[in-house]
């Protein structure tokens, strides 16, 4: 018999030279690690109901609830940014409101020269007086970077009173007249805003001219004794606020806040020779002739925005307030501009220092007398540009008895308008769909300009506050 030790299956080969191989008790060997090293892929991978929860385990309803959540505060700050925007587009002056009020309330915290906000919101740079300076002068003022605070807080402000009187005063004014069409209606608030703000600004720019030695425009006293470094409160405030307005009017044109009109490219470079004479008049101490051709422009355009308004309104007087108008024009912006250009040529060299020193801030030179002539000049071309626009208007006001605005893009009559309003009516009708591109009782729908927004609203607000069918039957009804 076999002993027990003796490996009960020997080798089949007889040739195996090893000894037989004894197992003894207590003894175990380690398991080695896999050498294919990885799962076997199959068909055979089918977990059992015991261990089908040994992967991953699902959502906690702790986790769950947390996702819902999250997702619903997403849902309802879209909501919110959605209707922020709205607001926005149907109340365009809200946004500079809120900015002009945080401004204001920051400088409140600390109402102090020392507070940063301070130069927004008033004049930088006063000077001390002179011993033995007479007390009842006024106080000069110097320039320097904290002046562009200034200049971009009220360009924010006159954003804010444009589009407020645009929209709560002068929009109800158009509406008594019974002006209809949505375009016209547009450009009664754009053309009465102009009027309003050059009725206030011309005549305070003859009055800080009045106080200077360049009354009435005396080309001679715009050299002497250059450079111009200092000015009264009034006048650097006149300049800077100046300055603030055609920065905004130049935001509402590459915003397109206004439709554009057939002259669209030459308003775009009116506006950039216009900031840019700004800029360097300011920057290189050429105030007094700035201020010269602030005037001309400023009175002349009260008489063009005034003159469009009656047009609007189809006032008896146009025709004659027209002939104003054009004497106006033709006096301020071309006598008296072409008047500066011929003084650059002739008094800019020979009165008053003429040298370049950036020590001495003396940039009355060869240089400058190029540059502010070429700017001038470009400026005189645009306007001669729009003077034979203007005259073609009278020519036409006079052979056919109608005034129209050259600039302006066609314009449907009120009639039109109605009949375009039925004809929408009645497809939206036809096609099953609701009306909400059309505004009832001819009020006009411009989005930009505030013009109403309440039907879209209303359809908008039902269905945030209906349920999610209503909103689905909503949207197929609309589709």
């Amino acid at each position: 018999m076999a002993s027990a030790d003796v490996e009960p299956f020997p080798p089949l080969q007889n040739g195996f030279s090893k000894k037989n191989v004894v197992r003894k008790e207590g003894m175990l060997r380690r398991r080695k690690s896999s050498a294919l090293g990885g799962e076997l892929p199959g068909d055979n991978d089918v977990a059992a109901f015991a261990t089908l929860g040994k992967g991953s385990p699902p959502a906690s309803p702790t986790e769950a609830r947390d996702k819902s959540v999250r997702r619903s505060k997403r849902r309802t700050v879209k909501r919110v940014l959605s209707k922020w925007k709205r607001l926005c587009f149907r109340h365009t002056w809200l946004l500079p409101l809120i900015v002009t009020i945080t401004v204001v309330a920051l400088y409140l915290v600390n109402p102090s020269k020392s507070n940063p906000i301070s130069a927004a919101l008033f004049l930088s740079y006063p000077l001390p007086r002179e011993p033995g300076a007479d007390p009842s002068a006024p106080l000069q003022y110097g320039k320097g970077a904290r002046d562009f605070a200034f200049v971009g807080f009220y360009t924010i402000v006159l954003s804010f009173t444009r589009e407020f009187l645009m929209q709560r005063l002068i929009r109800p004014i158009a509406i008594r007249y019974g002006i209809k069409s949505r375009a016209k209606q547009s450009r009664f608030m754009e053309q009465f805003y102009t009027a309003m703000y050059f009725a206030i600004y011309g005549p305070f720019g003859m009055w800080v001219m009045s106080r200077t030695p360049v009354w009435y425009f005396n080309t001679t006293a715009m050299y002497e004794g250059f450079p111009h470094k200092t000015h009264d409160g009034f006048f650097k405030a006149y300049y800077l606020l100046q300055a603030s307005y055609w920065a905004q009017q130049m935001i509402v044109l590459l915003l397109m806040l206004e439709a554009p009109r057939k002259d669209f490219k030459e308003l775009v470079a009116h506006h950039f020779i216009t900031l840019a004479l700004i800029w360097c008049s300011y920057r290189f101490h050429f105030t007094y002739m700035g201020l010269a051709v602030y005037i001309t422009h400023d009175i002349s355009d009260f008489f063009l925005a005034t003159s469009k308004v009656l047009n609007y309104i189809d006032s008896a007087i146009v025709g004659p307030y027209f002939f104003i108008f054009m004497c106006a024009w033709g006096y301020l912006r071309h006598y008296i501009n072409l008047k500066i250009l011929y003084s650059i040529l002739t008094e800019f060299k020979t009165v008053g220092p003429y040298e370049l020193n950036w020590e001495t801030q003396q940039y009355k030179c060869s240089l400058a007398q190029y540059i502010t002539f070429s700017l001038l000049a470009a400026l005189q071309a645009v306007n001669l540009f729009w003077w034979f626009l203007i005259c073609r208007i009278a020519y036409r006001f006079v052979m056919k008895s109608g005034l129209e605005d050259e600039r302006s893009e066609y314009e449907d009559s009120d009639a039109e308008v109605e009949g375009k309003e039925k004809k929408e009516k009645k497809a939206a009708k036809a096609n099953g769909k609701a009306y909400a591109s059309v505004v009832a009782n001819g009020t006009p729908k411009v989005l930009v300009n505030g013009e109403a927004l309440e039907t879209l609203d209303r359809t908008s607000t039902a269905h945030e506050n209906g349920s999610i069918g209503s909103r689905v039957r909503a949207r197929k009804s609309q589709a």
